[in-house]
């Protein structure tokens, strides 16, 4: 097959299905695997069969090495042109060729089927991934062709050109459950580290009570507690501003800041 010919039949989905296609696949798998309409991926994988790229045989199949190398040249092109969305890192890693699993906040993320995203910021965020030992420096060097970095810890932002840092925590074994197309940690694991870090996690496994009727987690959070954090975000936003007659702290945006509600803990009641 000519290569000229290959790029002219790839564009960016046809080149994101044939990285994510695992022998055997179903073109709805795929479709969840990239978060993508079922449509889309039909008719991308129509177009990639008409050219002889892929096969369908009781499931997908890609036909040739070389069409996985020149899909991969054409998402890493398109990276190097413009940095990979936090929508598309979320996706890019089912294109590699080793196993995964969200894990951490990102296991809270999927388990919760997106529900739980608290205090995470755009412009400084990490992606944690859970991977083999044997395949972290496939990892490192697959993410370094999207100018991805990768660490074992989360970096600071300031020694970080982008938002985005895979964070990777290698492991001897990995055990993988799919939610929605993406691979992550089993939900008992994913609960235990949320319960080890109850304090920040409060509130995702309030949603995962009310989502699974097997779980019974007796998590009692009140939305109104999570308004009051965020008012106190914005309180500590308005002190820290720095005013030269007061040394620091402007007294109206102060009173103008607080909460008008009292703490729980301050309300006298019986209960």
């Amino acid at each position: 097959m000519g290569s000229y010919q290959m790029y002219e039949t790839l564009d960016d989905t046809a080149a994101q299905i044939i990285l994510a296609i695992e022998s055997g696949d179903s073109i709805r798998r795929v479709s969840q695997h990239l978060q993508i309409p079922y449509e889309t991926a039909r008719q991308a994988v129509n177009r990639l069969e008409k050219a002889g790229y892929v096969s369908y045989d009781e499931g997908l199949a890609v036909n040739d090495t070389r069409v996985r190398d020149a899909a991969r040249n054409l998402v890493a092109a398109s990276a190097g042109v413009s940095p990979p969305s936090i929508e598309e890192a979320y996706v890019l890693p089912q294109s590699g060729d080793w196993p995964f699993a969200f894990t951490r906040i990102d296991a809270a993320y999927v388990w919760t089927q997106g529900g739980y995203q608290v205090g995470r910021d755009p412009n400084d965020y990490p992606l944690f991934l859970a991977v083999r030992e044997q395949n972290v420096d496939a990892w490192e060097a697959f993410f370094d062709s999207f100018d991805l970095p990768t660490a074992f810890e989360r970096q600071p932002r300031d020694e970080l050109d982008g938002p985005l840092q895979i964070v990777l925590e290698p492991r001897q074994s990995l055990e993988i459950e799919h939610v929605e197309g993406y691979p992550v940690l089993p939900r008992s694991e994913a609960v235990e580290y949320m319960r080890e870090n109850y304090a920040q996690f409060q509130s995702a496994l309030a949603m995962l009570d009310r989502m699974y009727d097997d779980l019974n987690l007796d998590v009692r959070y009140r939305e109104d507690d999570l308004q009051r954090v965020t008012e106190a975000y914005d309180l500590h936003t308005h002190t820290t501003r720095l005013n030269d007659e007061d040394g620091g702290i402007n007294p109206e945006e102060w009173d103008a800041a607080a909460p008008d509600r009292p703490h729980p803990s301050e309300e006298d009641n019986d209960r």
